[in-house]
């Protein structure tokens, strides 16, 4: 396990975000409550198949259903990329087209990490006062410090 949770309690955290009981999640899957207890419980280790069959019922995100299925003994499923792999040349123009089409007000997209990935040129106005040198330098920006800046600067 290298140190992960067991698989029976990711499954578990996230039937509970779902708000959903091991009877509701056994229904939707067609097993049996108690399979679905014995995979919580650590008693089994779900197959694959079974595994990922329940995390499309719990719409579990696919890097944590990668983690569940390295907690389990099984090699991830699901290829992790970068924003800037040339395999999403059409989601990065699909995202660009939708954020052209929100001006004249800003919008931006964020990576996980809440590292700005791509903007219309509406947000510009916002990045003056907020370390202008590192965002033309680096190309990246932290979304998370513009609220803080914001604040700083109102309270003055």
């Amino acid at each position: 396990m290298n140190g992960e949770r067991p698989v029976g309690e990711l499954l578990r955290e996230w039937r509970l975000r779902r708000e959903s009981s091991q009877l509701d999640l056994a229904i939707r899957a067609e097993v049996s409550a108690r399979h679905i207890s014995f995979v919580e419980t650590g008693r089994t280790v779900p197959s694959r198949p079974m595994l990922l069959h329940l995390a499309e019922q719990l719409n579990i995100p696919l890097r944590e259903r990668n983690r569940a299925l390295i907690a389990a003994g099984h090699a991830p499923e699901f290829t992790r990329r970068s924003w800037t792999d040339p395999a999403l040349g059409q989601a990065r123009r699909a995202v660009q087209r939708v954020l052209r089409m929100h001006e004249p007000f800003p919008a931006s997209a964020v990576d996980q990490h809440w590292n700005l990935v791509q903007s219309n040129d509406c947000v510009d106005v916002f990045f003056t006062e907020i370390e202008p040198r590192s965002v033309r330098t680096t190309g990246q920006y932290d979304a998370t410090r513009a609220t803080s800046a914001r604040a700083r600067s109102s309270a003055r």
